[in-house]
């Protein structure tokens, strides 16, 4: 019993400082420049947690530029074709579009079967509809969007309700 309390104290520790840290988030974004929140659009799904919270923390507009810079990231945007940047700015996935794209539209797939530069299925959490807004939705377990690359392109996707798995299919990342 006493073991149950303190998981139940720790849990809710671990659930308050998540709420604190993301309101913070928006915060943060809620005070930004209309043209600062479009940057912070772009690259927010493919930043790490550590890398936008070191983004959100600096103090000018100017100074979350450089960062982006300073990580790599802007490079990275630059060096996709521009129809790939075009369609990660629009917000919606492409046939054709590079596996690279696909990571600053969506971020990270939550799990992946093969090698993008031959032939990869990516599992993303979520639908195909929100997640240009929210990325892959990891603690989401309602539909799932199966990603389809050949040669690094994006060849097409499917959504998939939970309830349209095969029974005892178990496909998420150990």
């Amino acid at each position: 019993m006493q073991y149950g309390r303190q998981l139940m104290r720790w849990a809710g520790v671990v659930l308050g400082t998540v709420l604190l840290l993301s309101s913070c988030a928006y915060e943060a974004v809620r005070h930004m420049s209309p043209a600062e929140q479009n940057e912070f659009f772009i690259y927010s799904k493919i930043m790490t947690g550590a890398q936008t919270r070191a983004y959100l923390a600096k103090p000018t507009a100017a100074e979350r530029t450089a960062y982006l810079s300073q990580i790599g990231l802007t490079q990275r945007f630059q060096a996709l074709d521009p129809i790939d940047q075009e369609t990660v700015l629009n917000g919606h996935p492409r046939v054709g579009m590079s596996a690279e794209a696909l990571l600053f539209l969506w971020g990270k797939s939550y799990y992946t079967k093969g090698d993008a530069r031959n032939s990869a299925h990516w599992y993303y959490l979520g639908s195909s509809f929100s997640m240009a807004t929210q990325g892959n939705q990891y603690s989401y377990f309602g539909t799932r969007v199966d990603v389809y690359l050949v040669d690094g392109k994006v060849v097409g996707w499917v959504d998939y309700s939970r309830s349209d798995e095969p029974q005892g299919s178990d496909d998420r990342q150990r």
